[in-house]
């Protein structure tokens, strides 16, 4: 257990940053999924619909340091390719 003011404090704030960064991610990867499913079903027009705003939550998340910018680039890649290649 903590002895000092600061680590008590120090302690609050690491669980605030944690609840948050966790909300965060869990939105990011429940619209990930969103447009993966719209992908397995063959609903081109919804997955067109959903992509751009993925990919504003995932340059968000990577934005605010929650997951990493190369692996927001690779989500973002791999996404946008398959609704490429659906639409085609």
């Amino acid at each position: 257990m903590a002895n000092s003011k600061s680590a008590l404090k120090r302690i609050r704030q690491n669980e605030t940053r944690r609840q948050r960064n966790k909300s965060y991610r869990t939105r990011m990867r429940t619209q990930v999924r969103k447009l993966r499913a719209a992908l397995v079903e063959g609903d081109t027009a919804q997955a067109q619909e959903l992509l751009a705003p993925t990919l504003v939550l995932i340059d968000k998340t990577a934005g605010k340091g929650i997951i990493h910018g190369n692996t927001a680039a690779r989500y973002k890649s791999r996404l946008t390719r398959a609704v490429a290649a659906m639409a085609s």
